[in-house]
């Protein structure tokens, strides 16, 4: 697998409109993109630090990942998943993956926030931590 940067670390957050101004406000990051994943049942705002983003995930129905996994967490929000920009292409990255004898959530990529394609490793292949697999947008 040929990683080119850890291209961003998904926070899961009860409300986009509550977590912004922590970012900004305190952090000093500027929010540059806010958009819809609407299979994914998600909102996203991207915020970047260096090359590295940070993306807030607010659900947008009880049903989806995110409120899942906000609902595990007593109502709060907490990192959700890390991922990382494939030099060579998701495609590749998942097949390697499975090769290796990794369980898939995704077989096969499929389009995420910013547009990029993007791929899940399932936790229990993982030690535990939700890994995606993402395009690395250099590369585009």
């Amino acid at each position: 697998m040929n990683i080119s940067h850890i291209e961003h670390v998904g926070i899961a957050v009860p409300s986009l409109e509550e977590a912004i101004p922590f970012y900004e406000n305190i952090l000093g990051l500027k929010c540059f993109a806010i958009e819809e994943v609407a299979d994914q049942k998600v909102r996203t705002a991207f915020f970047q630090v260096g090359q590295t983003k940070i993306e807030l995930l607010e659900a947008t129905a009880p049903e989806s990942a995110i409120a899942k996994f906000i609902e595990k967490n007593g109502g709060r929000g907490g990192i959700q998943h890390i991922a990382f920009a494939m030099a060579d292409g998701v495609a590749n990255a998942l097949a390697e993956a499975e090769e290796k004898g990794c369980k898939l959530i995704d077989k096969e990529p499929r389009r995420g926030a910013e547009g990029l394609n993007i791929a899940f490793l399932h936790p229990k292949s993982t030690c535990g931590a939700l890994v995606e697999l993402c395009e690395d947008p250099k590369k585009m």
